[in-house]
């Protein structure tokens, strides 16, 4: 039998099963309006600078909390607060034996400084129904300055099935100029701009944090 000949069916039913699978799948009731936090398991930062116009220099936070006060009826009413240790900086540097980079960067005055940094949200703008802008107030280094991020609502649960909680889930992107606070200004070999990508599921604030 012809090649051409099998193909054509094989395909109609691979479509056929791939559709019923996606139809299949839960329409979820969406997360309530309340108090959430982040679950540690399920968010990430990390940051990235331009280093020589050659690539992008990319490194980590692994201690990151968020407070969320939703309204699920009125999402630009809501409001969050986010604080990151700087000490929890993981850039992989790879000779550890020759310098402790990661102490270096989180607590040199050059750099963080070893203080905490926090986002406290003043104003979201919805732009549609899963992007919009949350600007607020950036402190690190002991300064503070206007900022805003770009975020994605992914979407949100009533009742996560493995967690057994409601979920809600995000992402964002901010990008600021390390000169406006007066970051490492002696370095000319990375680029002013820091990019900062965030990713993170918030859970009701008395969930356990071992949700999965």
């Amino acid at each position: 039998m012809s090649l051409n000949r099998i193909l054509p069916p094989i395909a109609a039913v691979a479509a056929l099963v791939c559709c019923s699978v996606w139809a299949a799948q839960p329409e979820h009731d969406p997360a309530p309006s309340g108090a959430y936090v982040s679950d540690p398991a399920h968010s990430s930062v990390i940051w990235k600078v331009n280093h020589l116009g050659l690539s992008n220099y990319t490194a980590r936070f692994t201690r990151m909390t968020a407070e969320l006060d939703w309204h699920a009826e009125r999402p630009e009413t809501s409001s969050v607060v986010a604080t990151i240790d700087p000490l929890s900086v993981q850039t992989n540097f790879p000779f550890p034996e020759r310098e402790d980079f990661d102490k270096e960067i989180g607590t040199e005055d050059r750099f963080l400084a070893g203080k905490p940094i926090r986002f406290v949200s003043k104003e979201i703008t919805a732009i549609d129904s899963h992007h919009g802008t949350v600007a607020g107030d950036l402190t690190f280094r002991g300064e503070t300055h206007p900022a805003v991020l770009n975020v994605t609502f992914n979407g949100s649960m009533a009742r996560q099935p493995a967690a057994d909680s409601p979920k809600i889930g995000f992402s964002a992107e901010l990008i600021f100029k390390r000169s406006e606070w007066g970051l490492a200004p002696k370095i000319k070999s990375v680029g002013d701009e820091v990019t900062v990508i965030i990713e993170t599921e918030l859970q009701p604030a008395q969930a356990s944090n071992h949700a999965q």
